[in-house]
């Protein structure tokens, strides 16, 4: 690893991303499912995949994400957004997420590991309420059931066996 001019905690957490079983994350993990790894020109950069999880509009489909560390992490939030398109109220089409912990709610306690879980477990429980993409949130509030299909069909077409 080409690491000399990174700080020991991007180090470390590159270390245990990459020592995890398969590299997806599982240890005291309820939800596995989540593989992240950096990339060789900059391990600031990380190629995330999350696979949707089961009884959510995205279950079956394979997520690709980019996760980046700003020089100032852990003082600041990683940048993360959806390279695959998703259908959901806190995702916008550029594949901003829409998600406190990135945001107001940072803290340098939490980890990339934390990041994903949380982006993992946002999947599984839309906020209409916070959104992202008005016109999705509107879809999810006026009619749940139709978005949620809206919400499969992307899956199917755009997170098959990414």
């Amino acid at each position: 690893m080409a690491n000399s001019n990174l700080p020991r905690r991007i180090i470390k957490e590159t270390q245990r991303l990459l020592s995890e079983p398969g590299n997806f994350i599982t240890s005291f993990d309820p939800s596995p499912g989540i593989s992240a790894s950096p990339s060789e020109e900059n391990m600031r950069y990380f190629n995330v995949m999350i696979l949707g999880p089961t009884q959510s509009p995205y279950e079956g489909g394979v997520f690709k994400l980019e996760l980046f560390l700003p020089e100032e992490y852990p003082m600041a939030a990683p940048k993360v957004r959806f390279l695959t398109k998703i259908y959901h109220p806190n995702i916008d089409k550029l594949g901003r997420i829409c998600l406190d912990i990135l945001k107001d709610k940072w803290s340098p306690a939490l980890q990339i590991r934390t990041v994903l879980l949380s982006i993992q477990a946002l999947l599984s429980a839309p906020n209409p309420d916070d959104p992202l993409s008005e016109n999705i949130a509107k879809h999810w509030k006026s009619n749940e059931a139709e978005a949620v299909e809206t919400a499969k069909e992307w899956t199917r077409l755009y997170a098959s066996g990414a």
